[in-house]
């Protein structure tokens, strides 16, 4: 199939499985739907109608099986139990258990888990700390709707990033507040001050670490805070949810992108949660 790079004909339509939209970084981002095989620019739809249905039918974004349900955003339930990607310690580092050889795919957990990881500050809807792989930075905050983001630490594992996360934790919040971050209205922060002092409340901690680790295992990074813009005629003023399972049809003017969510007249919708999803959008 094709892929689309222009708005549809209104009276045409793609149809094909969710996956995580597509995000390049830009003033705004520039957004990619991808169902199947096909991309849409959704920066190019903007300020006009826009319908996804979804058929009833889920596949399995790892091995492609029909599922009657999505289990940790698109698989089917034999990979979710046995893929090291859907494992709890890949959302919890900190429980590693690699080394007592009960990794469920070692092989992935070396490609993956043993690289340098970056612990972050960002800002979505307030002050947060997160890690992602090196690699995979800008596209972890723009996933994430952040409209800053420093990177203020570079550990060795993933299993060692779950440990400083957890000591950051103890005074700053891992989570965004979705509906607050869809509104639009977050406040800039200082990033680099609020790095410093989150540096310096935490220094024993991190000293610990460090101890354990080896001294280099811990490495702060000097680089300047990030800031991100998005393609958004129009932040909803209260935020409504759409739910593919409870509302097969979504319709609405596209207002905007933000994070994985698009942003309707008439309500917003996660497309990262019905990745596996097989849908119909038509512009």
């Amino acid at each position: 199939m094709p892929v689309v790079t222009e708005p549809l004909d209104t009276a045409t339509a793609l149809q094909g499985c969710l996956s995580k939209m597509t995000i390049e970084p830009g003033s705004p981002a520039r957004y990619l739907l991808r169902a199947g095989e096909v991309r849409l620019d959704l920066n190019a739809c903007l300020g006009k109608p826009l319908r996804l249905e979804w058929t009833g039918a889920i596949a399995c974004t790892h091995c492609g099986r029909a599922t009657r349900k999505s289990f940790a955003q698109g698989h089917c339930y034999p990979c979710f139990k046995r893929l090291a990607q859907c494992d709890t310690c890949i959302m919890k580092p900190e429980l590693c258990h690699f080394f007592e050889g009960t990794c469920r795919e070692p092989d992935w957990a070396e490609r993956h888990c043993f690289q340098p990881h970056v612990v972050y500050l960002a800002n979505a809807s307030g002050l947060k700390v997160g890690i992602t792989r090196s690699s995979q930075m800008p596209t972890r905050w723009l996933d994430q709707g952040a409209v800053q983001a420093l990177p203020i630490l570079e550990v060795d594992t993933r299993q060692q990033s779950g440990f400083v996360e957890m000591l950051f934790k103890e005074e700053v919040s891992d989570r965004t507040n979705w509906r607050a971050m869809l509104k639009g209205d977050t406040r800039a922060l200082d990033l680099v001050a609020e790095r410093d002092r989150l540096l310096s409340r935490l220094d024993a901690g991190l000293a610990n670490l460090r101890e354990r680790f080896g001294a280099d295992a811990i490495r702060p990074l000097d680089v300047a805070p990030l800031s991100f813009d998005y393609p958004v005629l129009e932040f909803p003023a209260k935020v409504v949810s759409h739910n593919l399972d409870k509302q097969p049809v979504v319709a609405g003017v596209l207002q905007g992108i933000k994070g994985q969510y698009l942003i309707l007249d008439s309500g917003v919708i996660n497309l990262r949660k019905f990745t596996g999803y097989e849908v119909k959008v038509s512009t």
